[in-house]
């Protein structure tokens, strides 16, 4: 069975560079695969081992049957095939194959693919040059939707959705009148009956939005606050939706993504040497959304990669943390232009450079802001803090910029995650860069990088450099 995430391979000027066993861990699908993975990564399990400068790495795993189970990877996807009976992406013995490479080189030694692996590498690359022909002549097949009937879909969806706006406008209205300190006592049956009438009207994020209302109630000291917060953000996407014809374009687009329209990419694409920071899945309902942020060593550009998957199964996309590619990616349209597509890869994942250029804690605030003029719905925003510290406070932990002026609280979400830890180990009590998303609830952390020893001899500093040519990045999620 072959399980792929549908990359291509690449043709390769260099060898692929050799992952490490926080890359490797990064791309499980859960944590029952990174258990498993973890108990195959020992040369005890594995017979007829080997690897390519092209980026494939194979293997046979000793399974419960007479039988091994045929493994191969290809890293420049990556891309997973394996003859076990898993649907995950990747299963525990290609997690169990590269934990192997990742701490014992020798291990997987270079060589020739054997012919069950070159069959599905050669195939791999028959697709790759047949995805890069441009697409001849016309008919059903290959030829374009009729526009008239996709414009005729689009509007019957609009008045749909115009329809749930207006029905969740009245909702709200009552849920005022009735004064938002009773909230609680309706129980959390008329938020879901409310978010169902939302999805009938083809609007999944104004339902996601009021099952988050229906969240808020009860929570805590000064719920009823946060509640009229959040239905005033929800009035704010009913009122932009009914008059989107008036809004700006970059706003409407906006808009029509947060009530839930699929955007396709557009614009030329941006090529540049993308060095992956972070990658987190978070289920949503019966789907699992998996987030990958990149930012462009060149450009200057943080862009986001979103991809999902079906209840049970893992997103397709993966990349491994702290690499670099060297990638096309086509932004998607709306005000904040985040999202993209990857696109045409060029060459294999090198070891990544730098970190991206930190910004102060007070930046970050800034960035967040300007932020959300463009969009006023957005949680949280991108950013790179360059020398702080994580120090414990009163109401939990916060990251302290190195002059001890400036601070943001760490989210209630990183701090449940034990990450946290490795932040603090990391640190040692000395400035980090940190990668995370700074939002109203405070910095979410996903990826840091140590600071750089001082030299020999030197003496101390007052603020040792942070974030060296070379650093590895540290995965916090």
């Amino acid at each position: 069975m072959v399980l792929t995430d549908g990359g291509e391979p690449l043709g390769a000027a260099a060898p692929a560079a050799r992952w490490t066993v926080e890359q490797v861990l990064a791309l499980a699908p859960d944590d029952a695969s990174r258990k498993g993975g973890n108990k195959l990564g020992a040369p005890g399990s594995w017979s007829d081992t080997g690897a390519d400068g092209a980026g494939a790495v194979w293997g046979l795993c000793k399974g419960s049957g007479s039988k091994p189970y045929r493994t191969v990877v290809d890293t420049t996807g990556p891309a997973y095939r394996c003859s076990c009976p898993s649907r995950k992406f990747p299963c525990k013995h290609a997690l169990g194959l590269l934990l192997l490479r990742a701490a014992d080189d020798a291990a997987v030694p270079a060589g020739a693919p054997p012919d069950w692996a070159e069959e599905w590498l050669g195939g791999r690359r028959v697709r790759a040059e047949a995805k890069a022909r441009p697409a001849g002549g016309g008919g059903a097949a290959g030829g374009p939707a009729d526009p008239a009937a996709a414009r005729r879909r689009a509007e019957k969806r609009a008045e749909r959705i115009g329809g749930g706006a207006r029905e969740l406008e009245q909702r709200l209205t009552d849920l005022l009148r009735g004064g938002l300190a009773a909230a609680d006592q309706a129980g959390y049956g008329l938020w879901e009956e409310t978010a169902a009438r939302m999805v009938d009207a083809q609007a999944p994020g104004l339902a996601g939005r009021v099952r988050e209302l229906g969240a808020v109630a009860s929570s805590g000291p000064g719920w009823p606050v946060r509640l009229l917060e959040e239905c005033a953000l929800l009035h704010l996407l009913d009122a932009a939706w009914l008059g989107i014809d008036r809004l700006p374009q970059p706003l409407a687009a906006t808009v029509r993504t947060r009530v839930g329209l699929p955007a396709s990419a557009e614009g030329p694409p941006v090529r540049d040497r993308w060095l992956v920071l972070a990658q987190y899945d978070t289920p949503e309902g019966k789907i699992v959304t998996r987030r990958i942020w990149l930012y462009g060593e060149e450009s200057g550009r943080t862009a986001l990669l979103l991809s999902f998957g079906a209840a049970g199964r893992s997103p397709g996309q993966a990349l491994p943390v702290g690499v670099r590619i060297d990638a096309e990616l086509t932004p998607h349209p709306g005000s904040g232009q985040l999202r993209a597509e990857l696109g045409e890869r060029f060459g294999v994942p090198e070891p990544a450079g730098a970190p991206p250029p930190g910004v102060s804690v007070a930046e970050a605030i800034s960035a967040y802001g300007r932020a959300l003029g463009d969009d006023p719905w957005l949680d949280s925003w991108p950013v790179t803090l360059r020398d702080v510290i994580p120090v414990p406070g009163a109401d939990g932990w916060q990251l302290v910029d190195a002059r001890g002026r400036e601070a943001l609280p760490v989210t209630a979400a990183a701090l449940s995650r034990p990450a946290l830890w490795k932040l603090v180990a990391v640190s040692g009590g000395g400035p980090l860069t940190v990668f995370g998303e700074c939002g109203h609830r405070g910095f979410d952390p996903l990826a840091a990088w140590p600071a750089a020893p001082a030299p020999a001899g030197a003496g101390p500093v007052a603020s040792p450099p942070v974030g060296p040519a070379g650093a590895e990045t540290v995965p916090l999620v």
